[in-house]
């Protein structure tokens, strides 16, 4: 996946690694996954959260379902409607494995950052595809 970084006049593409997490044939956690859960977070629902991101709230309650069921308790609890509307809570553990997340994707970052960039001067400029 390329980067666009639009801060500078002529508009340069960078290389970055997108990690994810395997548990078997299931994606356990990777960028997607944690972007619901962050949106999980801000917005205390699972239908905020699919909102913000462009997809069903199927989509969304099935992505929940297989990250709670892939760790040794659920990411996110929900309580149900009714006149104060229901919700959705980002665990403990849900926090820590955001955080745990962020630190590995870090890590990956600067570990190939000088192999990133020599790859990106071989990427096409999206400026110019466009």
């Amino acid at each position: 996946m390329t980067k666009v970084n639009t801060t500078s006049k002529k508009m340069k593409t960078s290389a970055s690694p997108r990690v994810r997490i395997l548990i078997g044939a299931a994606t356990a956690l990777g960028p997607g996954k944690v972007g619901l859960l962050q949106a999980i977070d801000a917005h205390g629902s699972i239908s905020g959260a699919a909102r913000e991101m462009s997809m069903s709230y199927r989509r969304a309650w099935m992505l929940v379902d297989t990250m709670n069921s892939c760790f040794t308790s659920d990411l996110v609890v929900t309580s149900t409607g009714g006149k104060g509307g229901g919700g959705a809570e980002v665990t403990e553990l849900g926090h820590e494995v955001m955080r745990r997340y962020r630190d590995m994707e870090e890590k990956a970052a600067k570990s190939v950052a000088t192999e990133a960039r020599a790859f990106a001067k071989l990427l096409k400029d999206p400026a110019i595809d466009a």
